[in-house]
């Protein structure tokens, strides 16, 4: 039986646990969440998920919901993506935190303002403002990898696949990857990883 995953083609939070589950070569499958519809506020996916968010993972018995724990799942089942001793596993968790509360939140926040709400109710001011601790993330990203090909250790790791999780994205968010040397390199050296897909290649998106 293979892993499902809920999920849908536009969340940077779902390409962490998708990229993951794909690289790492476990079974899976994805489950198209109509988010953007309001699937995801149904009282059927508030069942599964009472957080009503994507990702969520089902594998047997076992339903994860945030991407963390689904990529330290699969890292459990696989030893893949944790790193190699103790001090590379609390590394890789210390990024992970990092990425969730200082970089993907704000990226998907902005690319959801910029690209996704209705023109009409959008704020120059508020996207602004969002821009600005985007930008100071990625100065932050970008030095980390300053003379590294990976964030933790010698490998790809969950460091990698969290803070990339929205980075490959086409649409407008404030991210220019040619004003990040390190980063633009880094994102070259995850997208060269046998099994890497675009994220909407890898999930299914609304309307394709």
């Amino acid at each position: 039986m293979s892993i499902k995953l809920y999920c849908f083609g536009e969340s940077g939070n779902s390409y962490k646990a998708a990229l993951a589950l794909e690289l790492s070569g476990l079974e899976w499958e994805p489950v198209w969440v109509d988010f953007f519809s309001g699937a995801a506020r149904s009282p059927e996916y508030r069942a599964l998920n009472v957080m009503g968010e994507a990702p969520v993972l089902v594998d047997g018995d076992v339903t994860l919901t945030q991407s963390g724990v689904i990529q330290m799942y699969i890292t459990e089942k696989t030893g893949k993506f944790g790193g190699n001793t103790p001090e590379e596993a609390r590394e890789v968790m210390r990024w992970m935190f990092w990425d969730n509360h200082k970089m993907s939140s704000q990226a998907g926040m902005t690319r959801f303002l910029m690209n996704f709400l209705p023109e009409k109710h959008r704020n120059d001011d508020v996207i602004g403002f969002n821009v600005g601790r985007l930008q100071a993330a990625l100065k932050v990203l970008d030095q980390a990898l300053d003379g590294k090909d990976w964030l933790v250790g010698d490998s790809v790791t969950n460091a990698d696949l969290s803070c990339c999780g929205y980075l490959y994205y086409p649409e407008p968010f404030g991210f220019d990857r040619a004003a990040y040397a390190n980063i633009d390199r880094w994102l070259g050296n995850i997208s060269a990883l046998p099994g890497w897909q675009h994220p909407y290649d890898l999930m299914p998106r609304s309307g394709g």
